[in-house]
């Protein structure tokens, strides 16, 4: 997860993102950096974040997204 953490203090600093469960319905987040968000994941983890996955319960956390990322990594080795 401190990946994620790093890639979201890259995109926007100074935020606690290890204890915020509100990133985007506090807009945080806003449209566009969860596309750079989405971008620097996929590069990341080599992996491909549909469309149907980018909803406000997958971006809210640090730990949502990470819990994202690993789901979908694994369905890719399947």
């Amino acid at each position: 997860m401190d990946t994620v953490i790093d890639i979201l203090e890259s995109l926007k600093p100074g935020i606690d993102y290890a204890h915020t469960t509100d990133l985007v319905t506090s807009r945080v987040l806003d449209s566009l950096t969860i596309i750079a968000l989405v971008g620097e994941l996929e590069d990341e983890y080599d992996i491909s974040i549909p469309a149907v996955e980018i909803v406000v319960s997958n971006f809210n956390s640090a730990a949502a997204i990470y819990a994202l990322v690993e789901r979908l990594a694994s369905e890719e080795t399947l």
